[in-house]
């Protein structure tokens, strides 16, 4: 949640700040603003709503070569001028941009802050009034700095100026992702390096508790004892060209026309020459040696979960169990003695996941992290990682992310069934490549998915998706897609759960999507629908080629039974997409969310 971009160097920093906004947004977009630096002091330009607005306030004439800006998404206080960072001490001297959640923000106030009028509802605010306060008592920024951020409990991500020195921007980071762009005779700090690719390609990792001193010439990273370290910096695999629109109207039917080509990257990154499956001989063991497996995840990523647990459960003979992060992390069931944990997260720094793999390291138990990114916090620390190759995914609503998600899960199923000698009739990557082109193929029924968008969901005010086994969870994720582009109240249920008591709320004209391609619950779906159709629902039957039956409104190509929920997803969102577009919503950037849940 939130977007942090800041700049020294020697260039005008404006036009490069406001470019790493833009490539952010997706991390928040309630307000935003920058500040820059120069011998004129330090200018401040705030707007409540977007970066194009934000492009719109910025004075043109302001030159400087450094500064820092902030997309944000709301945590506390309403999205207004007021509660848009950046914001500044009572002298104005120190000025602050901040992702995360203090939570002791309250007793700092009250302990250190008497007497000081806020300017605003935020934690942040806080933050940089604590730092001006120590300074006036240690006469010394950097110490102040340090001190400050020892005192505060929670996440952060921060980036600090201060008005009376144009060399130096002070940056400290816990929980929350950070990382240190490096190039010639000037540096950056940005959320994600996607902010500063268009002037670096070279970053440094920044781990919690650490404090830089970044300058024109260098970064100086402390650990909180304030000893200096050396670490190597990465070359970020992402092309710039990557995270562009192209000729698409949104990101969001970018990323979904771009499926077939992920599922095709991901069966070449996991096979070797020899057309086996290419795996972390230390994910297998680990695997192997485990009684149970716990998968940990939340929205998107706790469906793809209850997928996965499928997917393990009938190929590798291991009992999984699939939990909400957020529950989970308050509220611990009694663990096997041979738990092995996994962690699935397009960005890799959802933080309530974070929260559950420190309390289940803490208890020594082995972890594995399913990610979209490779160096990201729940990478980092857990044991283990298996890579989406997904490229990287910009709208909020996840698509592309979620599909590679259940096939890595899928190969790992595979291979663990086959470390296990357990016979399977299965070749996952002949049965991936299958199911790229049908995703191909439906890519192409745009129009009729769209169609279907129009006919059933423009002017309702719910929608319900029902199915069974496999189905059922390929509704929850439908539905998740609908309500979160299109504000349209949906849920999913499992077919046989409507007779207790969701029925209540079939109206005349209430759409009804029904998922019908597991051959073994076919018909018992199909009477499901004949209940709701009796009650007045406008039902829409999507059946798999084999199992369709005359009157379904969409049928997905044939693939193998356990993989339809790679390829029946593709019309559910496509039609959530066109949902949204008719009802004039902003489908990349839905109202209220945010890309990364980097706060509890």
């Amino acid at each position: 949640m939130c977007g942090i971009v800041g700049y020294i160097g020697q260039k005008d920093t404006k036009e490069i700040l406001l470019n790493g906004l833009e490539k952010l947004e997706y991390r928040g977009y309630d307000s935003a603003g920058i500040a820059t630096l120069n011998n004129d002091g330090v200018k401040v330009s705030k707007v409540k709503g977007r970066i194009a607005s934000l492009r719109e306030a910025v004075d043109a004439n302001v030159k400087a070569t450094m500064g820092i800006g902030h997309t944000r998404w709301a945590t506390h206080g309403a999205p207004s001028v007021e509660n848009a960072h950046p914001h500044q001490s009572a002298s104005d001297r120190f000025t602050i941009v901040h992702n995360g959640v203090i939570e002791n923000y309250v007793d700092i106030r009250d302990e250190y802050l008497a007497g000081v009028e806020l300017q605003s509802e935020t934690d942040t605010e806080i933050i940089v009034q604590l730092i001006e306060i120590l300074h006036n008592e240690l006469k010394d920024v950097e110490a102040a700095f340090r001190k400050a951020v020892q005192l505060l409990s929670g996440s952060y991500a921060i980036a600090l100026i201060d008005r009376e020195d144009a060399e130096r921007i002070y940056v400290a980071k816990n929980k929350s992702p950070l990382l240190i762009g490096l190039g010639d005779d000037f540096n950056v700090v940005a959320s994600d390096s996607m902010a500063a690719l268009h002037v670096t390609d070279k970053f440094l990792e920044l781990m919690d508790k650490e404090t830089v001193v970044l300058k024109r010439e260098g970064v100086e990273i402390k650990d909180p004892e304030g000893n200096l370290i050396t670490r190597e910096p990465f070359t970020a695999e992402l092309d710039a060209a990557d995270i562009e629109k192209g000729t698409y109207p949104h990101f969001m039917l970018k990323e979904i026309d771009e499926q077939p080509f992920v599922i095709r990257r991901i069966i070449q990154e996991y096979q070797d020459e020899n057309d086996q499956i290419k795996l972390d001989p230390e994910v297998r063991q680990a695997m192997k040696e485990c009684d149970r497996i716990y998968i940990i995840a939340a929205g998107t990523s706790y469906h793809a979960g209850l997928l996965g647990k499928q997917f393990i459960e009938k190929l590798a003979n291991i009992p999984v169990e699939v939990h909400v992060a957020s529950e989970f992390s308050y509220n611990m069931p009694l663990l096997s003695e041979k738990p092995l944990f996994i962690y699935i997260s397009q960005s890799g720094e959802t933080a309530d996941s974070r929260s559950v793999l420190v309390q289940t390291k803490e208890l020594g138990h082995p972890a594995l992290t399913i990610t979209n990114v490779p160096g990201s916090t729940l990478s980092r620390e857990a044991d283990y990682t298996l890579h989406l190759h997904a490229g990287p995914e910009i709208a909020v609503a996840s698509t592309k992310a979620y599909t590679a998600q259940m096939a890595v899960l899928t190969i790992l199923a595979v291979d663990t069934a086959r470390a296990k000698n357990i016979p399977l009739e299965f070749d996952p990557m002949q049965e991936l490549a299958i199911v790229a082109n049908a995703m191909e193929a439906m890519n192409d029924q745009k129009e009729e998915l769209e169609q279907l968008a129009s006919d059933y969901l423009t002017i309702t005010r719910n929608c319900f998706f029902i199915g069974r086994g496999i189905d059922y969870y390929v509704g929850l994720e439908g539905s998740l897609k609908l309500k979160e582009i299109s504000y349209i109240q949906a849920e999913g249920f499992a077919g046989g759960e409507l007779k207790h008591g969701t029925i209540a709320l079939i109206e005349d004209g209430t759409p009804v999507i029904a998922l019908a391609t597991q051959e073994n619950v076919n018909y018992s779906i199909r009477g499901n629908v004949q209940e709701v159709e009796a009650r007045g629902a406008n039902s829409m039957i999507i059946s798999m080629k084999g199992l369709d039956k005359e009157g379904d409104a969409f049928v997905i190509p044939q693939v193998h039974e356990l993989l339809t929920p790679l390829a029946s997803v593709i019309p559910m969102q496509l039609i959530s997409y066109y949902a949204a577009l008719h009802r004039d919503c902003d489908v990349d950037k839905p109202r209220n969310l945010a890309k990364s849940v980097t706060v509890e």
